[in-house]
């Protein structure tokens, strides 16, 4: 059977959330709120949304990028075994760089 893959619409994105460790490399258990960054991959996005005028605005974030994700909303889409989110573009609040 062929894996399946979602193409966002419009103005959406695809993200795939990041869990974060809840222990450290020493075996340190971390408390829920040291861990709670609420982020994710963005795995795929769509192609934009269009203005009166009919003109493209594009998405702000691209593939491969990591977000950071509102606490609550998006939603929820199972692929298979994996678990991802749809958010709108004006939804994301921020791009992470590392």
């Amino acid at each position: 059977m062929a894996s399946k893959r979602l193409i966002p619409t419009l103005n959406r994105v695809l993200v795939e959330k990041l869990i974060p460790p809840s222990k450290t490399t020493a075996g340190i258990l971390l408390p829920e709120s040291s861990t709670k960054l609420n982020s994710g991959k963005v795995v795929a996005v769509g192609p934009g949304a269009r203005d009166k005028s009919g003109n493209v605005i594009p998405v702000a974030v691209k593939e491969g990028e990591t977000v950071l994700l509102p606490e609550y909303g998006g939603t929820q889409v199972k692929l298979g075994e994996k678990e991802f989110f749809l958010y709108r573009d004006d939804d994301i609040l921020g791009i992470i760089q590392e």
